[in-house]
């Protein structure tokens, strides 16, 4: 009262529910329903509103029921599973007749508490409940309340009625079956029993035959003769011996005369208590109760009388549970052969009364009078039930084998005798009586016993042992003597029957009339009587049960010389038979065929017969054989067993043998005219023909798809079947048939009756499971829907291939494929819903677990094609209520908990471990399904399923869980509920152990959802917030799985995937906390305190998950050892290995073991001659041992597969885990030490013996990746300050030097173990070497100017740095490897692969860099590395002629060249390593190169067409300049280099600039100064002042005739360099930086200051030649050459013009002195400035440490290399200033003197007509006009200001860096020239 009270205030009180927090407000229709429910169920208000809300709660996984009907199931469900853990209770107990293996302690506590329950009356209730629980009582209540839904609702409601009364039942079974009842209890049953009542066909239901069962088990005392260890404890335990009322009990209930509901049933009990009580008084116990026991004959004649055996045969065997119990077998095989053993004298008389009613019967007969009604039939009864009884053996426990005793043992004792296949010296006794029984029936056998006898002897023959037996009980019943035609053995043998049968065959032969008589319509004139048809049916049918089981009894009776049992069968069926008889002479001749060597004899047997007739005879009018049969007898009389029958034979037959050459010389040879009647006589016109009982119509159809499926599995197409072949017949030449299955495909790929009857059998299956009622044919329906999806299944399998062949043969069939057939609109339906209908099956999963597999099937091949997707998910989605349907069913096939992996295909002999199978790989096709179609494009089927949208946007899809806000459940929630089982314990997920292939697939799915754009943001926020899935996940790894490590493997790579995506995107949307938290679960390795329960000591560290990942990857792989063949050629087989190998769905290449059987064993039968046949074994063992070899090849193919993925996908988590994560996540020095860890672990790894190479590329490519990211990660340390100066014992930043030095071993031990090959591997280890040697490279500290102050001897006793240090160490360990390392370096360096040469390259540059004591140097040298690398420039010369062109090509040759030059610049740094160069030719080489002079044009409306849009590939112009510029640069270096060789060098470069000359030239000139052509210019003009000097040539070996050209070519140099002085020191300068500025992209700025230092450079190397020549023409003034003209016009460029502005027309070629006193002030003003601005930068930067980045680099420093250039300007201007100013004012005589007061003027006028001075400076005459204005200019224009300035310059920066004063000493005596000239004149 108080609960409803309660639930009526919920909906506006709210009510508590537990756990919820807080009290909840329920709507008032819930309570209402709430309402109903109590009253329906006689449950509490309370109770029904939980039940009511767990409806509610359930309802996802019910599509399409209310709240209210889930309420109804989830009751009844809950009744059932009471009531089975009420049985798994009982059946735990100690028992007599099983047990479950449990522990003694948990036997003992089940034991005690269900005694407890038993005496509290457990008997009583349940046979209470089993009385009261109706199913039609339950379906009136919840009808009325409208409990009930659609069709599969009521069907569930009413399995689960059924099933609870079952399992109550069960539970009252299980407890008899263990231990026996008490007498209250015993006769509660029996007084229920007494009320049972039968069902329609006569049979008990299940539920009753469980308790006559329990009843049996309680009189049952067989177990004694047992003799268990327990027999005595069991026997204390037994009432019948221990309680005398109980038997009195008993006794007098079943003696007393009160007839039962069922008096067979009653008789049944009585004679079990009969037996019982015989049994009872064999005891010694048994005499206390002898009133008892001696009525047991009296009982045993009642149930007689009662009609026990029937009633047994009818009442128990037809009841459809009683084959699913072994132990009601058991028990009812114990009832039998205790009668007949225990009661031989009641068996006697029941032979004698049967042998009295024969001679009866045969009387009448003879009288012609009916016989009397009331002749018994026991006997007949009692062998009826025994071969009904062992017809069936569904848990092949062949007891029939009781009843056969090896005739020799009867005789002597031996080995030989048989108890339950159990070898004993002797039979037991009961064994010995069973098997006289079988035999004595069968002496002087009454005909009225004939057919019973047979019918006992088939069922007793059923089983392999059993029908060895029977068939030698028949074998020696036969007469003596088979010549003796006269039969005198028993009627009961193969000599009689066979006999028989030769002789109806002689009689009835006789009446056949010629061919076109219509003899099938008239009766037989001397037929076959009704009992001889019985009779002879009867054997049949033991025949065929013998042979069925015996396959030496097939042969031994086939192979009878006298007998010819086929020849005589297919007589007969010539004959004018019934067709029943027919129907079973055709199943004797199928049981036949199931032997190879018989069928090949059969087909052959049939043709000739043409009992199909397929050779019609001349003249002959209509057809003859089984086609008249079937269309005018069968059709007639509405039964088709010779149909039928004809079908099984023509299947059987298929299956053992199929001659190509069946029915050659009388017709086109072939199998066709078989099928052409099985599909246009049976198959297509089946659907329309009468049928008298409604089942056969699906028979017939079955029968016929077994055929055509047999068919279609065994056919491969073949390029032969696409040629139109003929043969000759009769002198003509016909057409030649196809093979079946051929034509079959033709069927099925064409719009064929076939097909449209196939796809509407498919309708008509699906309609009426849809119905889910029982109706006639239901199981043969179903069977015919399973062959016809196998159909479709097989052609979709074969087409590609057909059409392929069809295709390339260029045939004329017409064939579409099916998967576009299968969209065709059908008939019924009038819509396009084939494929539905095939989908829809999956929803009848549960009954129906072989045709959802192949839906599924059939689904994944269809989902492969992108067409079809699109309009699949239109069909799928069209119509709701279907599509909720389709829906459900494959949410219903991936949940289903009967799945079960890992049983092998041929393991199918238990129907339970079938079914698991078979659900199992619907789920693995499902997903298959599922990831297929997620590879297509959108919308698909996939993307339905899974629940996103399809009609919007997919990436607006918003997941929830299953019933939140209506969502249904799909297939990932499937998928995530089937990966979540069981990860919430310790263990992990359960499917990952269980069924690791199905684990994998899901993993997979997730991944694909994940990775796909449209896809992975609704995916991956619903796996984050409601699942939490990835955590979960992750904190399992590494999964480790024994027996499957390529399924662990697969599992954990797209689980780490999904986790490298899961990283990236929360880091990318700034998910810190998400971010953090599955770092710190990946890279822990201290545990944490937050996992509560578990007390870990503080200090124990942990594995890193990731290290622990690595750990589970094996990278040793066992490889199967060659193949020892005796027989076939290993060449040959290898070539046959690889022929049949292709690569599966998974990308692997694998061999297809079918196929290579196939041609294996076609290779042995193609062998002829005895000497092969003989030596066929061993062939076929060593086939065997090949197969063997390739399986094993194919899963260590897949084992590396496997390891290669997981590798990549743990290379890929850890790469995203450093790379794509926010760096302040993981601390510096934390990041140091996890990149150490995992180098050192995968360097262990991959350095271990067995380490499979197959794995090295990804393990180099990550320690590529690592070392990088931790040089990176070392080098940003160093930059925010880990002080290094001191170089600190521990070492160089957080990780120690130790560790580095142990990265470098194992690096260096990782590049020498790949040995030869593996360039490609080695590229990844040349870029990690390089990183890790950049650690040591000290990074280049900004010119402060400060540091200048320094002095070289602080510098040189300044203490080691960490650099330094570390950089030490490591030449060391690098030059501890020795030349083994050289050589793999060099080696790698000058051959292979462009990426590897260039990263050999950059480490022998690297290598070079660091080695003082030059030891690799010398090797490269001395080895004739050097030398190739040199000589192989000019062999790269064409390539590099060929990059020049506009198309942009490959930029290989460019990379590999400029990786070339850098390394020989490194070498030509050294002197030692120039020298060399030079004697290896590298300038003649480089003179030989022809693409120096190649330049391209650089108009740039031209180039900008050819301009690469990527802005990757670099112009025509650029390229050419990344050609030029790495040889000027490495001349320069050879020039520096070269000091004592200097001569050499230099001229060797000079010829260079030559040979060379007009591009050099060219390139002086150029007019468009950009930044490439300064580059260009300041490298050209620093080659040219070192090497184009007048004295080059003096004592070279150059040829005489050619001096003058070189003088020439050397005077044009100094020209040009002089008038490109003028451009940028003068004209040009202010015009460039302008262009400069505007055409900068970035900053102009920085732009301008490139470009000014740049000039400055040009101009420093100008003013340098300037130097060199007036040193080198004289050490004085007096004989020095003049360069500029004694002139001091500045240029004027304000306008812009270029105008040198010399006085005269004289001086027009040569620049003025102007131009050198312009570049003076310029340099010193520039200077000033950089200075300035440089100071002002490091100022700020001092006082701006904390700033960030970004505000730092507006701060940066200019390019602190202008100082010293400018400085450097300045001291070769003022001392070429100083040269030219001495000569012209001291020695310089006047073409027009004033006076000749100067001493020596005469001398010195003949230079003014010198030819060279001419030569040099284009000068004749210098008036005293020009002296004195060049003095009083000069004067002017170097001022105080100027001289106050440069000496300013050298206080600040010439001083600093060397002692000399130089610009005071030149600034000083210029100042005193022109003071003196001013005094002298």
């Amino acid at each position: 009262m108080f609960s409803l009270f309660k639930v009526r205030k919920a909906s506006t009180e709210g009510i508590a529910i537990q756990g919820q927090q807080g009290s909840r407000l329920l709507p008032e229709q819930l309570l209402t329903e709430a309402f109903i429910l109590s009253d329906l169920f006689d449950i509490g208000e309370l109770a029904a509103l939980e039940l009511l809300l767990a409806g509610e709660n359930q309802q996802p996984h019910f599509p399409g029921l209310s709240r209210g009907l889930v309420a109804v199931l989830l009751y009844w469900d809950g009744k059932l599973c009471v009531a089975n853990s009420l049985r798994s209770l009982i059946q735990s107990r100690h028992g007599k007749t099983f047990t479950l293996e449990l522990s003694g302690e948990l036997v003992a506590l089940t034991t005690r508490f269900t005694d407890e329950l038993m005496s509290q009356g457990l008997t009583r209730r349940l046979l209470t409940l089993v009385s009261e629980i109706n199913v039609t009582r339950e379906f009136e209540r919840l009808q009325k309340e409208r409990g009930l839904g659609n069709e599969k609702h009521r069907k569930e409601v009413s399995d689960l009625i059924k099933e609870c009364r079952q399992a109550l039942a069960d539970c009252l079974f299980a407890w008899t079956c263990q231990s026996p009842l008490g007498k209250d209890d015993t006769l509660a049953l029996v007084a229920h029993l007494e009320t049972v009542t039968v069902e329609a066909d006569g049979s008990l239901d299940s539920v009753n035959l469980a308790l006559v069962m329990a009843l049996l088990y309680c009189l049952d005392v067989s177990f004694l003769e047992q003799g268990t260890e327990d027999r005595e404890d069991l026997l204390q335990a037994l009432p019948l011996l221990t309680e005398k009322q109980y038997v009195s009990a008993v006794h007098s209930r079943l003696v007393d005369g009160r007839p039962w509901k069922l008096p067979g049933l009653q008789a049944v009990c009585r004679l079990a208590w009969a037996l019982a009580l015989h049994a009872l008084s064999q005891l010694p116990q048994g005499s206390a109760l002898a009133e008892f026991t001696e009525a047991d004959e009296a009982l045993a004649d009642q149930a007689l009388l009662g009609g026990v055996f029937l009633f047994m045969t009818e009442g128990m065997l037809g009841c459809e549970g009683f084959t699913h119990d072994e132990f009601y077998t058991r028990r009812l095989h114990s009832l039998i052969t205790d009668f007949l053993a225990l009661m031989p004298m009641k068996v006697k008389q029941l032979r004698n009364r049967a042998d009295e009613d024969a001679r009866l019967v045969h009387m009448s007969l003879q009288m012609g009078s009916e016989p009397p009604s009331s002749l018994r039939k026991d006997l007949d009864h009692l062998m009826i039930l025994i071969g009904e009884f062992y017809s069936k053996d569904p848990f092949g426990l062949e007891l029939a084998l009781e009843f056969w005793c090896h005739t020799e043992s009867l005789q002597h004792t031996s080995l030989q005798g048989s108890y339950l296949g159990m070898a004993m010296q002797r039979p037991p006794h009961k064994q010995v009586v069973l098997s006289k029984f079988v035999r004595q029936m069968g002496d002087l056998l009454p005909p009225t016993l004939y057919i019973p006898y047979l019918r006992m002897l088939k069922g007793l023959a059923n089983g392999p042992q059993c029908a060895h037996y029977c068939f030698s009980l028949l074998k020696t019943n036969g007469a003596p003597h088979g010549d003796n035609m006269q039969v005198t053995g028993s009627p009961v043998s193969w000599e009689h029957f066979f006999h028989s049968l030769m002789l109806y065959h002689e009689n009835l032969r006789r009446d056949l009339p010629n061919a076109d008589a219509t003899h099938y319509r008239l009766p037989p004139i001397r037929g076959i009587t009704q009992r001889e048809l019985d009779g002879l049916t009867s054997f049949l049918q033991l025949l065929c049960t013998i042979i069925t089981w015996s396959e030496n009894a097939r042969l031994a009776l086939c192979e009878h010389p006298q007998w010819t049992p086929a020849v005589v069968m297919l007589g007969l069926l010539q004959c004018s038979v019934q067709p029943v008889l027919k129907g079973e002479l055709l199943l004797c001749l199928a049981a036949f065929g199931k032997s190879p060597e018989i069928a090949a004899s059969l087909w052959q047997s049939l043709e000739y017969t043409q009992i199909l007739q397929t050779v019609r005879a001349p003249g002959q009018k209509q057809a003859a054989g089984i086609e008249v049969e079937l269309n005018e007898i069968e059709s007639s009389c509405e039964e088709y067993p010779l149909t039928r029958a004809f079908c099984q034979l023509i299947s059987t037959l298929v299956e053992s043998a199929l001659p190509v050459n069946l029915g050659a010389g009388l017709r086109a040879p072939g199998f066709q005219p078989y099928l052409t009647f099985l599909r246009d006589a049976v198959f297509l016109p089946f659907p329309t023909r009468a049928y008298r009982r409604a089942a056969e119509k699906w028979e017939v159809a079955d029968a016929v798809l077994e055929v055509f499926h047999k068919l279609l599995r065994d056919y491969e197409p073949q390029p032969s079947d696409f040629v139109q072949e003929t043969v000759e017949l009769q002198g003509e030449q016909v057409l030649a048939h196809k093979p079946p299955g051929h034509s079959l495909m033709f069927h099925l790929l064409n719009d064929s009756p076939t097909l449209t009857l196939c796809l509407s059998l498919l309708e008509e299956g699906v309609r009426q499971l849809d119905t889910y009622s029982l109706f006639p044919g239901k199981k043969q329906l179903e069977s015919a829907v399973l062959h016809c999806l196998c159909l479709l299944d097989l052609a979709l399998q074969k087409e590609v291939v057909f059409m392929d062949l069809l295709r390339e043969s260029q045939a004329s069939l017409i064939v579409s494929p099916l998967e576009q057939l299968l969209q065709g609109v059908s008939a019924q339906s009038r819509r396009a819903d084939h494929i539905v209908n095939i989908a829809r099956y999956l929803y009848h999963s549960s009954s129906n677990p072989e045709a959802a597999f192949q839906s599924a099937k059939i689904l994944q091949r269809i989902a492969r094609y992108p067409n079809i997707q699109n309009r699949l998910v239109g069909d799928f989605t069209h119509d709701q209520t279907v599509s909720d349907k389709l829906m459900a069913g494959f949410v219903e096939c991936l949940d289903n908990e009967g799945a079960e992996e890992g049983l092998e295909k041929g393991d199918d002999s238990e129907p339970a471990k079938k079914e698991a199978r078979i659900r199992h790989e619907t789920q693995i096709h499902i997903l298959n399904l599922l990831i297929t179609s997620l590879e297509l494009k959108t919308p698909n089927l996939a993307l339905y399923l899974l629940g996103y949208e399809v009609k919007k946007p997919i990436n607006s899809t918003n997941l929830q869980d299953a019933g939140v806000l209506g969502c249904p459940r799909s297939c990932l929630h499937a998928i995530l509920s089937l990966l979540q089982r069981g990860s919430e314990r310790r263990s992990g997920p359960v499917l990952t152990s269980q069924a690791p292939h199905l684990a994998e697939l899901c993993y997979q799915v997730i991944y694909q959802l994940c990775v796909c754009s449209d896809t992975s943001g609704p995916t991956m926020r619903y796996l984050r917030t409601s699942q939490d899935f990835l955590f979960t996940h992750l904190q399992h790894l590494p999964f480790i799985l024994p027996g499957d490590e390529i399924s662990a493997l697969s599992q954990m790579s797209w689980l780490m995937k999904t986790a490298a995506i899961e990283l990236r995107v929360t880091s990318l949307n700034r998910q810190r906390s998400h971010t953090q938290r599955l770092l710190n679960l990946l890279l822990d390795d201290q545990p944490r305190t937050q996992h509560a329960g578990n007390h870990y000591d503080t200090h124990t560290h942990l594995r890193r998950k990731l290290l622990s990942v690595l750990d589970a990857i094996n990278f040793s792989q066992d490889v199967p050892e060659l193949l020892q063949l005796d027989f076939f050629e290993r060449t040959q087989i290898e070539q046959v290995i690889a022929n049949c190998e292709h690569v599966n769905e998974h990308g692997h290449t694998v061999c297809n073991v079918k196929l290579l059987h196939r041609v294996l064993v076609a290779e042995v039968n193609a062998l002829q001659g005895m000497a092969a046949i003989g030596q066929r074994p061993l062939l076929m063992e060593e086939v065997n041992s090949i197969l063997q070899q390739v399986v094993e090849r194919n899963r260590v193919r897949r084992s590396l597969s496997a390891k290669r993925h997981a590798l990549q996908s743990w290379r890929g988590l850890v790469e995203t885990l450093l790379t794509a994560c926010p760096a302040d996540l993981i601390p510096a020095d934390d990041r140091q030490i996890i990149i150490r860890d995992l180098l050192l672990d995968l360097h262990d790894k991959v350095l271990s013996e067995d380490s499979a190479g197959e794995l090295m590329p990804i393990v180099a490519g990550a320690v590529f990746t690592l070392t990088a990211h931790l040089s990176q990660s070392v080098l940003s340390e160093q930059q925010q300050g880990a002080g290094l100066e001191g170089g600190s014992s521990s070492g160089f930043a957080s990780i120690a030097n130790s560790a580095l030095h142990l990265i470098l071993r194992k690096l260096l031990d990782f590049i020498l173990c790949t040995g030869g090959g593996f360039q490609r591997l080695r590229a990844h280890l040349y870029g990690a070497l390089l990183y890790y040697l950049q650690i040591a490279q000290k990074p280049e500290e900004p010119d402060t100017l400060q540091q200048a102050g320094k002095s070289m001897w602080e510098r040189l006793t300044a203490p080691e740095d960490g650099f330094s240090k570390l950089q030490r160490e490591n030449l060391a360990i690098i030059e501890s490897y020795g030349t083994a390392l050289m050589e793999v370096v060099c080696r790698d360096a000058c051959d292979g692969h462009e990426i590897g040469r260039m990263l050999a390259l950059a480490v022998l540059d690297r290598i070079l860099s660091i080695d003082r004591q030059s030891q690799w140097l010398l090797y490269v040298c001395n080895s004739g590395y050097l030398r190739v690398l040199v000589e192989s420039l000019r062999q790269d010369d064409t390539a590099l002629q060929t990059l020049l062109s506009p198309q942009p090509p490959l930029l290989k040759p460019l990379y590999i060249y400029e990786s070339k030059m850098a390394l020989l610049t490194r070498v030509a740094k050294t002197g030692q390593g120039a020298v060399e160069l030079l004697r290896c030719g590298l300038v003649s080489q480089l003179v030989e190169c022809q693409v120096f002079d190649m330049v391209p044009d650089s108009d740039s409306h031209r180039v900008f067409g050819q301009r690469d849009p990527s802005g990757f590939i670099p112009s025509p112009l650029d390229r050419y300049r990344q050609i030029l510029l790495p040889a000027l640069r490495l001349f320069q270096v050879i020039l520096t280099s070269t000091t004592t060789h200097h001569q050499q060098g230099a001229t060797q470069v000079l010829q260079w600039l030559i040979v060379h000359a007009d591009t050099i030239q060219g390139l002086l000139r150029c007019q468009e100064l950009s930044m490439g052509a300064l580059q260009e210019l300041s490298l050209l003009t620093g080659i040219i002042s070192k090497t184009a000097l007048p004295g080059a040539l003096e004592g070279q070996d150059v040829n005489s005739a050619a001096l003058p050209e070189f003088q020439g070519h050397i005077s044009r140099f100094q020209r040009q360099c002089l008038s490109l002085l003028g451009r940028l020191a003068g004209s040009e300068r202010e015009r460039l930086l302008k262009q400069a500025e505007i055409a900068a992209p970035g900053d102009p700025a920085e732009r301008r200051e490139e470009m000014e230092v740049a000039m400055q450079q040009v101009c420093a190397n100008i003013m340098e030649y300037c130097q060199t020549l007036l040193l080198q023409s004289s050490a004085q003034a007096q004989f020095s050459i003049c360069l500029f003209s004694p002139s001091v016009n500045e240029p004027a460029s304000r306008d812009g013009h270029t105008d040198l502005a010399l006085p005269s027309a004289l001086y027009s070629r040569v620049p003025s002195l102007g131009l050198v006193l312009f570049l003076l002030k310029n340099s010193a003003a520039d200077f000033f400035r950089f200075h300035q601005s440089h100071r002002q930068a490091l100022g700020k930067l001092q006082s701006l440490e904390q700033l960030p980045p970004e505000e730092l680099k507006e701060c940066l420093s200019p390019n602190p290399s202008l100082c010293p250039v400018c400085s450097y300007v300045i001291e070769t201007c003022l001392f070429v200033m100083w040269r030219h100013l001495e000569y012209y004012l001291l020695y310089c005589t006047p073409t027009d003197p004033k006076d000749s007061l100067m001493p020596g003027a005469s001398a010195y006028r003949s230079r003014l007509t010198d030819d060279s001075f001419g030569r040099a400076l284009g000068l004749s005459r210098v008036s005293q006009q020009d002296l004195e204005q060049l003095q009083s200019d000069m004067g002017a224009g170097f001022g105080e200001a100027l001289q106050r300035k440069l000496l300013e310059v050298e206080g600040l920066y010439s001083q600093v860096r060397s002692r000399y004063t130089f610009i005071q000493a030149l600034v000083r005596r210029i100042r005193g020239l022109l003071l003196t000239y001013f005094r002298n004149t």
